[in-house]
C-alpha cells in the first residue's frame, strides 16, 4: 500500500509539474505574439540576367530608394526603362491587397518614363468589394499612364477577372481558366432545425430593407425578391466595369457566369494572346531591366528564434 501511495503521490507531482511547464509555455507564447512588432520590407529582386542579389529596405526609408541608387547594386544597362514585375495571388477576400496598395504606391513614387509594370494574377476571386478595391489599385496605375500588362498562368475567375480586366494587354496560359463573369449569393437556412427542436429566433429591425436572407430566421419570398435585386445590381455594375475597360468585347455574351480556357478566351477576346509568365518576362528582358517587387512583413530575429521554439515545443507535446 505505501508503495502505490508513493508511486500515485508520484504521479500526482509529476502531472502537476507538466500542467505547469504548459501554462508556463502558453504565457510566454502570449507575451511575445502580442509584444511582436510587426515590420514591413520591401524585397527587390533583379530578374533581369538571373541575378541573384536581394536587397531589403524598410518600408519607412522607401523615399531613399529609388533607380540610381538601386542600379549602383546590379549590372544593369541603366538606360533601359525598368519593368516591375508584381503577384498577386487572390483568396476569397483578396487579403494580399494590403500588400498590393503599397507596392503600387512605391512604383507610382518612384516611376520613369517608359517605366512598366508587369502583374503575375491567380485567383478564382471571392467578395465583391475585397476584389473591387483590387481591381481600383489597379487603375491606379492607368490613372498615372502606366501601361500594366497582366499575365494568367492558371487561373482569373469572376473577381480574378475583374482585376485583370483593368490591364492594357493580358495574356493568358493556354489552358488558364479565364471569365466566369457573373455573381452568386447562397446562405443556409436553420430555422426548420430550430424549430424542430423548439428554438424560437427573434430578430427585430428598423428599416424596410435592413435585412434581407437571414441564416436563423424565417425568409420569405420579399426577403428572396430583395436579395436577388441586390444579386442584380451588383452583376450590371461588374459588367459595366468590364467593358469600360475592355470595350471590344461583346459583354452580353462573355458576361453568362462560364469560364473557357486560354485558347478559347482569346478568341472571345477576353484576352489578347497566349502565353505564359516566364515567357512574356524573359522576351522583356530585351526592352527592360527586369525586377520584381514584393512588400512582405518580417519580424525581429529573436522573436522568430523564440515562436519556431515554441512551435517545436507545441509539436513535441501533441
Amino acid at each position: 500500500m505505501d508503495l502505490l501511495f508513493e508511486y500515485s503521490l508520484f504521479l500526482l507531482k509529476l502531472i502537476t509539474y507538466l500542467i505547469l511547464i504548459f501554462i508556463f509555455i502558453i504565457s510566454v507564447s502570449y507575451f511575445f505574439k502580442k509584444n511582436i512588432k510587426k515590420k514591413y520590407k520591401l524585397k527587390i529582386k533583379s530578374i533581369s540576367n538571373f541575378y541573384n542579389h536581394i536587397i531589403d529596405i524598410s518600408f519607412k526609408n522607401k523615399i531613399q530608394f529609388n533607380k540610381k541608387n538601386f542600379i549602383k547594386h546590379t549590372k544593369w544597362d541603366y538606360k533601359k526603362p525598368i519593368l516591375y514585375v508584381l503577384s498577386f495571388y487572390g483568396d476569397v477576400h483578396a487579403s494580399e491587397v494590403s500588400h498590393l496598395k503599397k507596392e503600387i504606391s512605391i512604383i507610382i513614387s518612384i516611376i520613369q518614363p517608359n517605366d512598366e509594370v508587369l502583374l503575375k494574377l491567380e485567383s478564382f476571386g471571392g467578395t465583391v468589394h475585397e476584389y473591387g478595391l483590387a481591381a481600383s489599385q489597379l487603375q491606379r496605375l492607368r490613372n498615372h499612364n502606366i501601361k500594366l500588362t497582366v499575365v494568367i498562368d492558371k487561373i482569373a475567375a469572376s473577381g480574378g477577372y475583374m482585376m485583370a480586366c483593368v490591364a492594357n494587354y493580358i495574356y493568358a496560359a493556354p489552358f488558364a481558366i479565364i471569365g466566369s463573369i457573373g455573381v452568386i449569393g447562397q446562405i443556409p437556412n436553420f430555422h426548420r432545425l430550430l424549430k424542430k427542436n423548439n428554438i424560437d429566433m427573434e430578430i427585430h429591425t428598423a428599416g424596410h430593407y435592413k435585412r434581407n436572407l437571414t441564416m436563423f430566421g424565417e425568409n420569405n419570398d420579399h426577403h428572396r425578391l430583395n436579395f436577388q435585386k441586390k444579386l442584380n445590381i451588383t452583376y450590371k455594375l461588374f459588367k459595366d466595369f468590364i467593358f469600360k475597360m475592355r470595350p471590344n468585347l461583346n459583354i452580353e455574351k462573355v458576361s453568362n457566369g462560364d469560364y473557357w480556357f486560354g485558347i478559347t478566351a482569346l478568341k472571345k477576346k477576353l484576352i489578347d494572346e497566349i502565353n505564359t509568365s516566364e515567357d512574356v518576362i524573359l522576351k522583356n528582358m530585351k526592352k527592360f531591366n527586369v525586377i520584381s517587387i514584393k512588400y512582405i512583413k518580417s519580424r525581429n530575429i529573436f522573436n522568430n528564434f523564440i515562436l519556431n521554439f515554441l512551435k517545436k515545443i507545441f509539436t513535441i507535446l501533441n
